[in-house]
């Protein structure tokens, strides 16, 4: 998946003001955000995105007290990357997120994980806090979905801890094959099944568990859905959105009959436990 990066420097910098305008970002289709400082904040959006709200995103870079610029990313060969500068990732003391070429850990729980073009390392905070609600939690015998599964990193772990069987779905078809390869590499093939698609997969299936490490704006989309596919008593858990979106978040949920039941934030990052 191709995307556009939209770079703001401030000429009155400041953290509310970037806040303000990742809020307003998120609402026209950019899924992802990082700042240099309080100056420079960088925004991504797939092209795809882009061309349907791109007359909305000039006109509100055009408010702003800001110089602005638009480019394309070129895809990234995660592979590469990883082998330049990556180095294994340790969640609670009990699980280690490696590559292949990286020493046997004396852990719990050792994840091998090569990423082609996929999210999904344990290295951003949100998937770092996705791993820690797996580790902390009872999954022995749970049917389990990871929505938005990236390099299927979560859906290894729950299988790992005892998932009698993990539903992993991504829309990207790099993403749906980079955690095939993972899924076998990790010797849990035989209880996750790998689905490139949306939401719409969902229909008549049903889930203990479900983790969903996506961004805001696909969250509040296919939250009915999510609630629809879990089990009495099931548990949700989302991530991949800032604080600022938490309650926009929880109050779809409880719309839906999911009940918060707590939340952490890692660098502004959040998760939050839902309960049906």
């Amino acid at each position: 998946m191709r995307y556009k990066r939209l770079k703001i420097t401030l000429a009155q910098p400041s953290e509310e003001q970037q806040e303000i305008i990742i809020a307003s970002l998120a609402d026209m289709g950019f899924d992802s955000f990082d700042s240099e400082n309080e100056s420079i904040l960088s925004a991504y959006i797939p092209s795809s995105e882009y061309d349907v709200h791109a007359s909305d995103i000039t006109l509100f870079c055009n408010t702003l007290d800001a110089s602005t610029e638009i480019e394309e990313m070129e895809d990234v060969n995660w592979n590469a990357v990883w082998e330049s500068n990556f180095s294994p990732i340790e969640v609670n003391d009990r699980c280690v997120v490696r590559a292949p070429f990286h020493s046997v850990p004396k852990v719990e729980y050792d994840l091998v994980i090569m990423p082609k073009m996929s999210f999904g390392t344990g290295h951003h905070a949100t998937t770092c806090l996705m791993l820690k609600h797996l580790l902390e939690r009872d999954i022995e015998g749970l049917r389990v979905l990871d929505m938005g599964c990236g390099t299927g990193v979560l859906a290894i772990l729950a299988a790992k801890r005892g998932a009698c069987h993990v539903d992993a779905i991504d829309i990207d078809e790099w993403a749906a094959e980079n955690a095939r390869e993972n899924i076998t590499e990790n010797n849990v093939a035989e209880r996750v099944e790998v689905m490139l698609g949306d939401a719409s997969l969902l229909k008549g299936r049903c889930y203990d568990l479900i983790v969903a490490n996506i961004n805001r704006n696909i969250l509040l989309a296919d939250m009915s859905a999510y609630a629809d596919t879990l089990s009495n008593g099931g548990t949700l858990i989302i991530s991949g959105f800032l604080g600022i979106d938490c309650d926009i978040l929880t109050q779809k949920a409880s719309s839906l009959g999911l009940r918060e039941e707590c939340r952490t934030c890692r660098d502004d990052w959040h998760s939050i436990v839902l309960r049906k």
